[in-house]
């Protein structure tokens, strides 16, 4: 016969309510007590049930992340930062893949909120307004939050970065290892896309450098785009002597074509991406990036999320400040810290950590 919360309640001689609350690990009971139940719940092969908790609580203990490319690890340091609060609390998460697919997404939301999900964490994949998106979502009263990508016109709890820092960090970077001539392998017209250009162009402003509209090639998000964006650049006269890239497998995408062509990185051409790529360290060339506190996000989202679904809170962006990470990919005065010549950095403010 199952064990039941009442078997364990009366086996250690504490209220139904006690077990309960010690076994969601709830701060009112104990630190102790918490322990020595749960122990002997593990004893007693003790398996909730979920049904029954369901219909008593009226929640599913379901939480919904829709992201945009599950082979970016960026995205899966996320949902391991969204575990990692979520889990013990008992939730389980239902994660979809749009695969950069604004239609894929919605049809693939509206599932999860037919599963009576009580929550979602989205990274949208949609380009233009809210729109259908946000019209489900209001007509089912859903508790979400965005991550990473912001929906244009719509009213909503954030958690990421701001990308336009993202693009003027990595190009003032570029600017600093003495690259004059800086392309941009550009991302899909998402926030993120539309951000890290604007900072691009603004870094490119600051420093009076002018590149050539051809300069600006749309790469989309993956290592195969990014290598035949880069092979569009390469046949221009004069070529780019630094590249900032919209993300890291775009960036590595492009180093590929680079290293084909017999040019060096980052003597001939330097590359600078986005995302911090897990084992971004260990590539032949060790990609320099920003840092996006990924791991955090995902904790600060589900944090965001919680609260929403505990009661109606009022609208919140929570921001992360980028972090650049200089590697081989863009590092050509190793003799300075952050890796940029002394007299480069005058008149600049404060150099890029």
């Amino acid at each position: 016969m199952a064990v039941r919360m009442r078997d364990i309640a009366k086996d250690m001689g504490v209220s139904l309510m006690t077990v309960s609350k010690a076994l969601r690990d709830h701060s009112d009971v104990a630190r102790e007590t918490r322990r020595r139940i749960q122990e002997r719940a593990r004893e007693l092969r003790y398996q909730p049930n979920l049904i029954a908790r369901s219909l008593a609580s009226k929640r599913s203990f379901l939480i919904g992340l829709t992201i945009p490319d599950i082979m970016n690890s960026f995205f899966a340091e996320v949902a391991k930062g969204i575990e990692g609060k979520l889990d013990p609390l008992g939730y389980q998460i239902l994660i979809t893949n749009s695969g950069e697919n604004a239609e894929t997404e919605l049809r693939q939301i509206r599932l999860l909120v037919g599963r009576k999900v009580d929550g979602l964490i989205i990274a949208s994949a949609g380009v233009h307004s809210s729109g259908p998106l946000v019209e489900l979502l209001t007509a089912h009263n859903s508790r979400y939050v965005l991550i990473d990508r912001m929906i244009p016109n719509a009213k909503a709890n954030f958690v990421g970065v701001k990308d336009e820092e993202i693009g003027a960090m990595a190009t003032e970077h570029l600017i600093d290892q003495g690259c004059e001539r800086i392309a941009h392998l550009r991302g899909r017209m998402v926030s993120t896309g539309r951000g890290r250009l604007r900072g691009y162009q603004r870094a490119l402003a600051k420093h009076k450098l002018k590149v050539p509209p051809e300069y600006i090639v749309s790469a989309a998000h993956e290592d195969s785009t990014g290598y035949d964006a880069m092979q569009l650049l390469l046949q221009l006269k004069p070529r780019p002597d630094g590249v900032f890239c919209y993300n890291d497998a775009v960036a590595i995408g492009a180093m590929k074509a680079i290293l084909e062509a017999g040019l060096d990185v980052p003597r001939d051409i330097a590359v600078v991406g986005a995302g911090d790529l897990h084992n971004g360290d260990m590539l032949r060339v060790p990609v320099s990036t920003i840092n996006q506190s990924s791991f955090q996000i995902g904790q600060a989202a589900a944090e965001l999320l919680l609260r929403c679904m505990e009661s109606e809170t009022p609208q919140k962006r929570v921001f992360f400040p980028p972090r650049l990470v200089v590697r081989a990919s863009s590092l050509r005065h190793p003799s300075s810290p952050d890796g940029a010549p002394p007299t480069s950095r005058k008149g600049r403010g404060t150099p890029p950590r």
